[in-house]
């Protein structure tokens, strides 16, 4: 068969030089910008149901409640019948943010958890993998023999999420399966508190180790808080992993109460800071506080109208970078809020990941910065070791952003990407 149009007789890739290099998945720390995320892997069965169906099965509401094996198929086999189910979605809280990280920075991350090592068509492992982007790298997955977790995701007329967990062997990864290569050369390494619940489980021994990579290596590490039921569960547990690994804690309003004693987000927000280098706080239709540190010679006032609270003028210097307290000489707290975003959704659909999509911006920026280091180390933005590419406002814009888009879809994570971030006068600051 003769081929249209003229032949050119020079090779396109000449055989006297080396063959080009394939794009792989797979992350290769010496090369890759990438974030790095611990999870119980597990799928969210999402279902729409009355309060009267939470009590038959003695359902806490508003809270992540362990059901056994037989419970769960008891639950799903109802919901099943009464046509509740309206989809299923990969979960996991840190599932949600490494997932939503590489769909916003369309750029890998590594997951850290188990696997099925034989995946049915329909079972939970399917699902999960279908649902979760291919650029989060799962080459470091630990194979199991059975299933993966399955939560059932059980919303009330009111907007109420609640969960109904099986386990399965979600809780089964071990400190085998933890490569320090990889956490070494992250850009962070985000975690939840959840395998705190499971004492007797590998996973927590997992989680530990991971962590301690991280501060041998200077990695930052992000802790979410789970719910509030555990933080009142594990508080001193909790606190000293805090003290001892965490640089970012995230969390909502309520959670925060728990680990505090105090109501007012914004102090206890003030009161976490003692323990951490930046805070993440979600409080519904409050909006959203990034809280932390930098230091008094780098200061950046703000142009933004200036906010009281708890703290008379809290916002002054929100167009400041975070940096890490101990990279201080004189450290200041800066704290930043922001409304929620065009006044929150018309209608609130589900508001399951909301907060996981916030913390995957607040990630990305960091791994912004991570990156442009390496990139242009003489860069006026590496002056001092700042925490992040942008000012707290402007990570306060993104993540309000991020979490607008989960609240107006009915899954708890990104289908994709969203527009370029409006830029404002502050960044005038930081991009001589």
């Amino acid at each position: 068969m003769k081929f249209p149009g003229r032949r050119k007789l020079k090779h396109y890739f000449p055989v006297s030089q080396p063959k080009p290099i394939l794009p792989t998945s797979e992350v290769q720390p010496d090369k890759d910008t990438y974030i790095v995320g611990l999870d119980e892997t597990i799928v969210d069965v999402v279902a729409n149901v009355s309060d009267a169906f939470l009590d038959k099965f003695s359902i806490k509401k508003g809270l992540s409640n362990l059901v056994d094996a037989d419970t769960a198929v008891e639950i799903f086999a109802e919901l099943t019948a009464e046509q509740c189910i309206s989809d299923h979605f990969a979960g996991g809280t840190i599932g949600n943010t490494i997932h939503n990280y590489s769909v916003l920075a369309d750029d890998k991350s590594v997951l850290f958890g188990v696997m099925s090592a034989n995946i049915g068509l329909g079972s939970p492992a399917y699902h999960y993998i279908c649902h979760t982007s291919s650029k989060v790298d799962m080459n470091h997955l630990q194979g199991v023999t059975g299933d993966i977790g399955r939560g059932i995701t059980l919303i009330t007329p009111d907007g109420e999420r609640t969960f109904a967990i099986a386990p399965g062997d979600m809780d089964e990864l071990n400190t085998d399966h933890i490569p320090e290569s990889i956490v070494a050369g992250a850009a962070a390494l985000v975690t939840c508190a959840y395998p705190l619940r499971h004492q007797a489980k590998p996973i927590k021994q997992a989680m530990i180790m991971a962590l301690k990579h991280s501060r041998q290596h200077n990695v930052p590490v992000a802790l979410t808080l789970g719910t509030t039921h555990l933080v009142e569960e594990h508080r001193d547990e909790l606190l000293e992993l805090i003290k001892e690994y965490v640089t970012v804690l995230a969390m909502n309003e309520s959670e925060a109460e728990a680990l505090t004693g105090l109501s007012d987000p914004l102090a206890a927000a003030n009161r976490i800071l003692d323990h951490v280098d930046l805070v993440l706080l979600t409080a519904g239709a409050e909006g959203m506080y990034l809280c932390g540190h930098t230091e008094e010679a780098l200061k950046r006032e703000t142009t933004n109208p200036i906010k009281s609270g708890h703290l008379a003028d809290f916002n002054r210097w929100e167009f400041s970078r975070p940096m890490a307290k101990s990279a201080c000489q004189h450290p200041i707290k800066v704290f930043s809020h922001i409304d929620p975003y065009l006044g929150g959704p018309e209608k609130i659909r589900n508001t399951n990941g909301a907060g996981d999509g916030a913390l995957s911006a607040l990630l990305h920026d960091i791994s912004a910065n991570h990156f442009h280091k390496e990139a242009q180390p003489n860069s006026t933005k590496h002056l001092a070791p700042f925490l992040a590419y942008s000012s707290f406002a402007q990570i306060c814009k993104y993540a309000n952003r991020v979490s607008y888009e989960i609240l107006v879809q009915n899954a708890s994570r990104l289908s994709r990407g969203l527009p370029e971030r409006e830029d404002s006068l502050e960044e005038a600051y930081w991009e001589q």
